[in-house]
């Protein structure tokens, strides 16, 4: 009975992932060098996560049967990110792109690229959308309910991108 209890939980690192499959599995190498291969990783309904090998997990094995166990959980300190104030929750990768939801209701999403993909509208509801870049589109923009292709400026000519700021305004 002593070993069915000590045998419940163990640590491991991963060793490898096979994510292709409705229900992730792992190769992990647990404590005192035991290997398990295919063990299932749960997963949190609406999370997945393909773990690197060398990430750290805990594995349950019902009624201390080896046999068959499940990966409870995988962190990986090497890329956790730190310093969250309490209450905060951040979603992370190795790459260094994360969603941090932070206290006063503010959300940072950091990446290189960040594509959105609405197959009917994106629509924001705020008072102010600003941006340090420019703005493009290959399509038609209004404003103010005006159409810019409906709205057309014959005498309006490309700017030179290395012209400089205009002359003769407000300074």
């Amino acid at each position: 009975m002593k070993n069915r209890i000590a045998n419940l939980l163990a640590r491991g690192v991963v060793a490898l992932g096979n994510s292709a499959s409705k229900l992730q599995s792992l190769q992990v190498r647990l404590t005192a060098g035991e290997v398990k291969d295919n063990m299932e990783h749960l997963e949190p309904y609406g999370f997945t996560a393909s773990p690197l090998a060398g990430a750290e997990a805990l594995a349950g094995f019902f009624g201390g049967d080896r046999s068959h166990g499940v990966v409870i959980v995988v962190s990986d300190r090497r890329h956790r990110l730190v310093g969250l104030k309490p209450g905060e929750v951040a979603i992370y990768t190795d790459e260094g792109d994360r969603i941090h939801m932070k206290r006063g209701r503010v959300i940072d999403i950091e990446t290189m690229t960040l594509n959105v993909s609405a197959l009917g509208s994106v629509n924001f509801d705020t008072p102010l959308i600003s941006t340090t870049g420019r703005i493009e589109s290959t399509g038609d923009q209004v404003a103010g309910g005006v159409s810019q292709i409906n709205h057309p400026h014959s005498d309006v000519q490309r700017g030179d991108d290395q012209s400089g700021p205009p002359i003769g305004g407000d300074e």
